[in-house]
């Protein structure tokens, strides 16, 4: 059997550098197409210097070669290139100092935060132009979380003038083994102090925060402001605190608002366990009950149990972009509601909560009115709130607005 030679294929050229890259400053990255955003995914991004090296600051030119700023950046990430500085000013390293005593100055100065508690979030990533890295205060600990590994190789640099303008002296660290294992953090570099728990104030309650069992940087700060407003509402009333995590809630309508029962459920024992200390911390009675947030609504329902004040704070239902995922999501969000919805006392408060991302504040609130309806019932809205101004949302990057917070009556 005769075999006919494959005509020889003529070698691929190589690949030539952006037309004037030889008069740009080292190391560069070029943007493939226009964007503000802050994270600069793989098909939005072009070419890149030889011998930029993973974690560098990186002068950043538009497709037509431009001048358009600077970021980190870190080829093979699952975001490659995260602009910290968007402009046709060059900058160098110093930059991370300015935008960190940017934020501080915000936390420290306008807001005041250090007179009404000592447990807040001074660094919210790309919020505050820091992007992949998020620091709360609480007490004399700095909790850190590390999403990138450009801010990693910076954690030294950046703690000291942190410790100095905020009277810390501890360090928690945490990344998540997903990130360390994208960005290549090799997280035995920087270890933590041995701090294992530490004790704080918000609005005159005392908090236990527990760094091994708690979530996050954990103790969720951004509810800080809608806690105090619920104890607005608690006056001798029978509240319900569904998904009551470490006590926040449950302790704010108590405490605060001098509620006549309070009865907190959530599914994770050791949330329980340590929102058992916060109560005691506070001398305070409330009915705590570990147990899955919708059986026991299920349960409430057939007992015919209704509450004057409800508060629906579930974790995260939406876990990414896929349409299944959102869909269960959703389902999971009107279970929840329409279970919370019939158990409010006709004219009672509903205050239901979402920290996806994922899902729009519009479509936050067209859920709430389906689960109402559904069950026969129709939500009088009082008012939209969100996370403190300790979290906030820079223009560029809209969707970091993840927290939402709808204030219902019900009828």
């Amino acid at each position: 059997m005769r075999h006919h030679a494959q005509p020889l294929r003529p070698p691929t050229p190589p690949k030539l550098p952006p037309e004037g890259s030889e008069n740009w400053p080292k190391p560069w990255a070029q943007m493939r197409t226009f964007s503000y955003q802050p994270s600069v995914y793989p098909a939005m991004l072009g070419d890149v210097s030889a011998g930029a090296r993973p974690g560098d600051l990186v002068h950043v030119f538009d497709k037509n070669g431009r001048p358009f700023g600077a970021g980190l950046i870190n080829i093979g990430a699952r975001v490659p290139l995260r602009v910290i500085h968007h402009g046709d000013q060059p900058v160098d390293e110093s930059i991370f100092t300015v935008l960190l005593h940017r934020a501080i100055d915000l936390r420290l100065g306008a807001l005041d935060l250090p007179s009404k508690t000592d447990a807040f979030r001074v660094i919210n990533s790309d919020a505050d132009g820091l992007s992949g890295l998020i620091v709360d205060r609480f007490g004399d600990v700095l909790s850190v979380q590390v999403h990138c590994l450009g801010m990693w190789r910076r954690l030294p640099e950046l703690l000291a003038p942190l410790h100095a303008r905020l009277g810390t002296v501890r360090t928690v660290i945490e990344v998540d083994p997903g990130v360390a294992g994208n960005e290549r953090i090799h997280v035995q570099e920087h270890r933590s102090d041995p701090v294992r728990s530490v004790k704080i104030r918000e609005h005159g309650i005392r908090y236990e925060v527990d760094f091994e069992a708690g979530h996050k940087t954990g103790f969720f700060c951004d509810q800080r402001e809608n806690r105090r407003r619920l104890a607005k509402w608690t006056k001798d009333k029978r509240v319900l605190d569904l998904c009551c995590y470490t006590g926040g809630f449950a302790l704010a309508a108590k405490v605060l608002g001098g509620a006549a029962e309070v009865t907190a459920v959530d599914l994770d024992e050791k949330a329980i366990a340590s929102a058992k200390r916060n109560a005691n911390l506070n001398q305070a009675r409330v009915e705590w009950v570990h147990c899955d947030a919708y059986p026991y609504a299920r349960q409430m329902r057939k007992d015919g149990k209704k509450f004057d004040v409800v508060v629906l704070d579930p974790p995260k239902l939406i876990m990414g972009r896929d349409e299944l995922e959102q869909q269960e999501g959703m389902e999971k969000y009107e279970d929840l509601n329409s279970l919370g919805i019939v158990i409010t006392e006709p004219g009672g408060l509903l205050v239901t909560c979402s920290c996806s991302g994922q899902l729009s504040a519009e479509d936050f609130e067209r859920m709430a009115i389906r689960s109402a309806h559904r069950v026969g019932r129709k939500l009088q809205f009082l008012d939209r709130t969100g996370a403190g101004e300790d979290h906030p949302v820079m223009s560029n990057c809209p969707e970091s607005r993840y927290l939402k917070v709808l204030w219902a009556r019900v009828f």
